[in-house]
């Protein structure tokens, strides 16, 4: 049974980003250029900060590479941080001991991790905690998740977001997205006619220091029929895709299909009516709506796999918030690093990430495969037989 994993490590201001991916089988191909294509789309977006300008993402591959083809072995990537120099941050996250006092950080930022991970760790300085805690990860998450994409390509799955909200600006999303113009939108909106109202929503934010959250979009097209399992809790893959987008800085909450408008709802306007064979398309199997988001049962069904997930505003503000000092626990003021308005269509491309790792790993539990054309022989003969169960079917 294949397996698809990765870890990541490094912190925001640290001299860079790491990532290790394994389980890639061999024969895949991949390049820098691919990987950064990728690693672009997360920096843009309106209301980015001024960091955007300072990085520009590039992940170098260190291993499981050659000739443009992978090996088999774990896939290496090593992601610098421009900032390192350019801010002078070699002496605050220095790897050795450095001379003299190095000033801490001990005022703590309301919504961030600063206060749990820090009394976590022991800690009498936030730095450390705020480091890694930081969304600059996601950076590696999506260094790592281009594996995963370019493996999902192989067998014709596609990912791609779009920015459904915006604070209190919702867009109406057309049931097939045009997804040329949502990538052309710097709101990442699949709706014209609401993208003007969430840029003036992200400066009015901006003009009154302040920073707006909002709701993202992502669909897989493509996915096959019978990945993750209905047998145990754990394997469900709808249950796994909830920890994964929720696993992202600042999300809030995860939505599979209809979500939470769904339990508003009589059943008959809920389901998802399975049609009869003359009304089929050109797949085995299709449904009259996609309320259920592509799974039920834990198990995809054949519709685009749709997930959501829900950010507040982030927790780093212009204006801060009063709050306690970790030494002291008396009230200051607290303080301000250089951060983003609002950041809802980078997470758009964060959340497709971490779909994009979760399908890998469950198209490689479905159809293994230690060669990439072994992994889609698999999946060709599968689909051979996913047809209805009458006369002369056989496995």
């Amino acid at each position: 049974m294949g397996h698809f994993r990765f870890m990541t490590a490094g912190e925001s201001h640290g001299k860079g980003l790491l990532t290790i991916i394994e389980g890639t089988p061999a024969g895949l191909p991949m390049s820098e250029e691919y990987i950064a294509k990728h690693l672009r789309r997360r920096q843009m977006g309106y209301g980015r900060g001024k960091r955007q300008q300072i990085e520009t993402d590039f992940a170098e591959i260190y291993s499981g590479v050659r000739h443009g083809l992978t090996m088999g072995g774990p896939v290496g990537l090593r992601i610098e941080n421009k900032d390192w120099n350019n801010q002078n941050w070699v002496r605050r996250m220095s790897v050795d001991p450095v001379e003299g006092e190095v000033e801490r950080l001990t005022s703590m930022r309301p919504g961030h991790a600063d206060l749990s991970a820090t009394v976590k760790y022991g800690l009498d300085d936030v730095r450390p905690a705020l480091e890694r805690a930081s969304a600059r990860e996601t950076t590696a998450r999506v260094a790592a998740s281009a594996i995963a994409r370019r493996l999902l390509e192989e067998l014709g799955i596609q990912i791609h977001s779009h920015v459904a909200a915006v604070g209190e600006v919702r867009a109406d999303v057309p049931a097939q997205p045009d997804w040329e113009l949502v990538e052309a939108s710097p709101m990442h909106c699949a709706d014209p006619s609401v993208e003007a109202a969430m840029m003036a929503r992200v400066d009015y934010a901006k003009e009154n220091h302040d920073t707006v959250g909002g709701v993202f979009e992502v669909r897989a097209s493509g996915v096959p029929i019978g990945l993750g399992s209905h047998v145990h809790w754990d394997r469900k893959l709808d249950g796994r895709l909830a920890q994964a987008v929720m696993s992202m800085q600042a999300v809030k909450g995860v939505e599979i299909g209809g979500g939470f408008e769904t339990a508003s709802l009589p059943g008959s306007q809920v389901q998802d009516v399975i049609l009869p064979k003359e009304q089929w398309s050109d797949r085995p199997w299709t449904h009259a709506s996609n309320r259920a988001g592509g799974l039920e049962g834990g198990v995809t069904n054949g519709e685009d796999v749709t997930v959501r997930g829900a950010l507040k505003p982030i927790s780093t503000l212009p204006r801060p918030l009063p709050s306690a000092d970790l030494l002291t626990a008396e009230l200051r003021d607290g303080f301000y690093e250089r951060s983003d308005v609002c950041v809802v269509p980078a997470a758009g491309v964060i959340g497709e990430a971490m779909v994009a790792l979760i399908l890998a790993d469950a198209v490689l539990e479905k159809f293994g495969g230690d060669h990439i054309k072994e992994t889609v022989r698999n999946y060709h003969a599968y689909m051979k037989t996913i047809g209805p169960r009458g006369e002369g079917f056989s496995l």
